[in-house]
């Protein structure tokens, strides 16, 4: 692995050569030359301003949007959960939350505060900080509608705060003009709603238990839904449900999962999405494109 430079007085705090399959909802993935959990955004401003501006910085937090590929990931990861993890409440319909904040505890708190809507947060997978970087959504609503203001740290430490109106928001994606920014925490707004009880969360998470491979290692959905339609749908009406290489396998519950079923590799998963890109292309018409981050080198 490539020899990095661990900036001073952070020597006992990094992990070397740290397996990312412990990391990913999937697991999977090859070692990353350096593994670094942050104590607070102050802590990680400190470590980013002595890093070497020529080192790559990967962040992943619960890794449930992530394929590590099996040759690693160069330079340092950077895990924000765990530590980045204050969830507060402002004002009558303000919150704020840190990156690494898982979004189902967000969904959960927030009705306890007697707001809404956010049932959705509790049936996203990963963190805020992950939900802010692709406007994760589920059951029809989506992260950045209820943004008021982001924070965010750049590749030398220097922390932001930045206005809605500064990114480019669509489905499943969001970019920023400048770029190079990572999200470290924002302020939500949410409504007073008497009516917010856990139980909806409760109910919603049946059904999602009821239709998905909950349990199993996955990433979540594999692919976006094109418009008009569902992922799912092409790729079952293909025929392509259970369809696997090696020990990566397309659900038999819900066609837009990739299963890891015990020993599968990056490229076996890989190797699947392609296949399902190309069999749904030629019986549709409809090139599906992979909402899952794909990280690091091939072996």
């Amino acid at each position: 692995m490539t020899e990095i430079a661990v900036p001073p007085g952070f020597d006992s705090r990094i992990r070397h050569d740290e397996l990312m399959s412990r990391h990913t909802s999937w697991h999977i993935g090859g070692p990353a030359d350096l593994w670094f959990v942050p104590r607070n955004v102050a802590d990680l401003s400190e470590f980013l301003a002595q890093l070497p501006l020529e080192i790559p910085v990967t962040w992943v937090g619960l890794g449930s949007n992530a394929l590590v590929r099996d040759g690693g990931i160069r330079g340092v990861v950077i895990c924000p959960h765990g530590s980045l993890n204050s969830l507060e409440r402002l004002d009558e319909t303000l919150i704020r939350a840190e990156a690494g904040v898982p979004c189902a505890r967000i969904g959960r708190q927030v009705i306890k505060w007697g707001l809404g809507p956010a049932e959705f947060f509790a049936g996203i997978p990963g963190t805020l900080g992950g939900a802010l970087a692709m406007n994760a959504g589920a059951w029809g609503q989506e992260t950045w509608p209820r943004v008021v203001e982001v924070e965010t740290i750049d590749r030398s430490g220097v922390v932001r705060r930045r206005m809605p109106s500064e990114y480019h928001i669509a489905y499943r994606s969001v970019t920023h003009p400048a770029g190079g920014e990572w999200f470290v925490a924002a302020t939500l707004s949410f409504e007073p709603d008497p009516q917010a009880s856990t139980e909806s969360i409760r109910r919603l998470l049946e059904r999602r238990l009821a239709s998905q491979p909950i349990g199993e290692w996955s990433c979540g959905s594999v692919f976006t839904n094109p418009p008009g339609d569902h992922a799912a749908r092409l790729i079952e009406t293909a025929g392509l449900k259970g369809y696997r290489v090696g020990d990566a396998a397309v659900s038999t519950k819900h066609a837009n999962f990739i299963i890891n079923q015990g020993h599968a590799r990056a490229a076996d998963v890989e190797a699947v999405i392609r296949h399902v890109q190309e069999t749904v292309a030629r019986v549709h018409g409809v090139r599906l494109h992979p909402e899952v981050r794909v990280l690091g080198e091939t072996v």
